[in-house]
């Protein structure tokens, strides 16, 4: 059996979490931003939707390599939720029924990450060991 108390299994893990976590929400973005990967092109920018677009695109990328990764987060988590109530839950009570199962998830992922951080392996926890060891 795997010891799951190991300190690097669980870096490891919360690691790959955030990568992979963060390459797949830019792709959300990347649909709405440049009609890529089948998605549809927004065509303003300014809207709810192209709004998203960049919060996805760009915060994706930014969670992905570990910068700035607690207030990413936190507002993509927001910008998840208020997904999650303006589009899915007027379509029913239950996400699995409603479409909404992808935004939720993604709501806590992102709200783990704000209260967790971006672990060692990242952009962030290299600046912060630069800055320790100042």
């Amino acid at each position: 059996m795997v010891n799951t108390d190991n300190a690097r299994l669980k870096e490891m893990t919360h690691n790959a979490l955030r990568i992979v976590a963060g390459f797949l929400f830019s792709l959300h973005g990347a649909q709405k931003l440049f009609g890529a990967l089948g998605g549809n092109q927004v065509e303003s920018l300014m809207g709810l939707r192209g709004m998203a677009g960049i919060l996805e695109f760009f915060g994706g990328l930014l969670i992905m390599v570990g910068l700035f990764t607690r207030p990413v987060a936190f507002l993509v988590s927001g910008q998840m939720a208020v997904a999650y109530f303006m589009v899915h839950l007027p379509q029913g009570f239950w996400p699995i029924m409603n479409g909404g199962e992808l935004a939720a998830f993604y709501s806590f992922t992102w709200l783990f990450f704000f209260a967790h951080g971006p672990g060692d392996f990242s952009l962030d926890g290299m600046r912060a060991r630069q800055k320790a060891a100042m």
